[in-house]
């Protein structure tokens, strides 16, 4: 039998149906627990056996992609939430991250490999399109799009929180980087990455991209 992370896909668009399934079935380390083309279709899933991720979309034909992600963040606490839609206004954004979706990808750019945002999930990480965390990082630091904060001058004598690596790598995530396109432009492994944003979480006492790049703005360190 074939083990790994389990995959529910709750999308109504046979093409990416298709597409999504195929990613998965592709990957050793994935497996397709289901595809549901409705949200009721989708709890019913949910009730049987909970995920280890579920690909969601927003505009299914009978209720909200939110309401599913926020009955998940309640009733199954193990099942990780990553958002794959069309819709990437504000509200639409925050409300999917506030009811507990880990994650935000838009159709129109998605990646080549939704199988190595998934993995990026699982390790930690919140796989988010650039043109999305770009907006949600200009929301939580409260300054214009085009507006320039001058990040804070550590004490002199006083080490850093981040080391320069930890830095550069923040800098990339906030820019909507997968960490394997970070060890690319950092000429560093996938696996290094993710050691270096686990301990980049631990010192900001954090849990998501999100999280680490807003703390690090209020803390001047970007």
């Amino acid at each position: 039998m074939r083990m790994g992370t389990s995959v529910l896909i709750v999308e109504d668009i046979p093409e990416f149906q298709q597409r999504f399934a195929a990613a998965i079935h592709a990957d050793a380390e994935l497996r397709l627990l289901g595809v549901a083309g409705t949200g009721a279709e989708a709890m019913t899933w949910l009730a049987r056996q909970a995920p280890d991720v579920m690909l969601v979309d927003l505009g299914l034909p009978d209720m909200s992609g939110i309401d599913l992600i926020r009955h998940a963040a309640r009733h199954l606490p193990g099942t990780e939430s990553l958002v794959v839609t069309m819709f990437g206004d504000d509200g639409n954004v925050l409300a999917s991250i506030e009811a507990g979706a880990t994650g935000y990808l838009l159709k129109d750019s998605l990646p080549e490999s939704i199988a190595a945002c998934i993995h990026e999930l699982r390790a930690g990480g919140s796989p988010i399109s650039p043109s999305i965390a770009r907006r949600v990082l200009t929301r939580y630091r409260g300054v214009p799009p085009n507006g320039n904060a001058a990040p804070a001058t550590p004490a002199a004598g006083v080490e850093p929180l981040l080391t320069e690596r930890e830095t550069d790598i923040l800098r990339q995530v906030a820019k909507g980087m997968s960490f394997a396109e970070i060890g690319d432009i950092l000429g560093i492994s996938q696996h290094t990455v993710v050691t270096h944003v686990k301990k980049i979480y631990r010192k900001l006492a954090v849990h998501s991209r999100g999280e680490a790049v807003f703390e690090a703005n209020q803390m001047g360190l970007l």
